[in-house]
């Protein structure tokens, strides 16, 4: 997992991730990715929060053959390195959270296998939003 946010690494190593790594330096958390995947890279690396230097950050950590799923809701556009990208048969997958899954996500939450209360981290009052 990868986060500028300390409390978020915790949670993820709660819910099974194996390793943390925190991107405040990016080119420090790029060193240490590789060094975690003995220079080859992630598999797969899930761009979820929608900014170009996340997006950036992905291309730079994705290894031979890998996939970045990018979920996050752009509103600016992002650079693709398709040099980089290209010679090393990356994927670039995109699309809206599909709802042909959400009776599987109900289920999961009717046995519990998901808790989503250790999500919430903050409530607010509407008047608050």
């Amino acid at each position: 997992m990868v986060d500028l946010d300390d409390n978020r690494l915790e949670t993820a190593l709660s819910f099974g991730a194996t390793h943390k790594v925190n991107s405040s330096d990016p080119k420090k958390a790029i060193k240490e990715i590789y060094d975690l995947t003995d220079g080859r890279g992630v598999d797969v690396a899930i761009e979820a929060v929608g900014i170009p230097e996340t997006f950036d950050f992905c291309q730079k950590i994705i290894g031979v053959d890998g996939t970045v799923a990018n979920c996050g809701v752009h509103g600016k556009p992002v650079e693709f390195d398709l040099d980089k990208l290209w010679i090393r048969n990356i994927n670039v997958t995109t699309g809206l959270v599909s709802t042909n899954t959400t009776p599987q996500l109900l289920k999961a939450l009717e046995s519990h296998k998901i808790e989503p209360e250790k999500l919430v981290t903050h409530y607010f009052k509407l008047s608050e939003i």
